[in-house]
């Protein structure tokens, strides 16, 4: 991951290191890297019911809980050896699409609410976050690298976990609960970083591009 991101380098490689005993625990119960993949894409899932059901708090724990499966999955690959292309192909469309059905569970919840402003924010945050995957995703099929930018997945997660959870510590998003300001201000910044760490990504192409052409004359 890039310098540029919230959480540093180093950050990063410590909380890798910290679940790693968590992974194995994971595969001595049977649990494949696969597997673990799968659950969590399924976690995200009953997070987005959740979330359309309103239940801000506990849509707010399972977002976080299933984006851990994130690390879980790729440190027991690691440990157990078996990092596979199937698996990081795996691994990376189910947390898209995991990712996505979190967003509609946001809108179709603020929409039931009658906060249509939070409904569109929610929608405005899924495409940003999308282009960010997708720039990376074009990038590295140039045979470039793509993974710069302030605001990558695992940002974006807790951005809108601490959101969530502020919504559900304070009434929702009814009208005129407080709630609405907090569901906005997490949305606008998960749109609004993501939205930067997309050109952020984009830039970085085509500062790559550029220099190879001038290295090729």
């Amino acid at each position: 991951m890039g310098d540029q991101s919230f959480v540093s380098s180093a950050t990063r490689a410590r909380i890798r290191g910290a679940v790693t005993p968590i992974a194995l625990g994971a595969g001595r119960l049977g649990l494949t890297p696969n597997a673990l993949t799968v659950i969590g894409f399924g976690i995200s899932a009953v997070a987005a019911a959740t979330a359309a059901a309103q239940l801000w708090l506990p849509a707010a724990i399972l977002v976080i809980f299933g984006g851990s499966f994130d690390m879980l999955d790729g440190g027991l690959a690691r440990a157990q050896n078996r990092v596979t292309r199937f698996g990081a192909f795996l691994d990376s469309t189910l947390d898209r699409w995991g990712e996505g059905v979190v967003y509609i569970g946001i809108v179709a919840g603020a929409s039931a609410a009658g906060f249509v402003a939070g409904a569109v924010l929610a929608a405005a945050a899924a495409v940003s976050s999308f282009q960010v995957s997708y720039t990376r995703a074009k990038a590295e099929s140039l045979g470039l690298h793509g993974e710069v930018g302030i605001a990558p997945r695992a940002e974006r997660l807790v951005l809108l976990t601490a959101g969530l959870v502020a919504v559900g510590l304070d009434g929702g998003v009814a009208a005129g609960a407080r709630g609405q300001l907090w569901l906005s201000a997490a949305l606008g910044i998960v749109f609004a970083t993501a939205s930067i760490t997309a050109i952020q990504r984009t830039w970085h192409v085509r500062a790559q591009l550029r220099s190879k052409e001038q290295g090729e004359k």
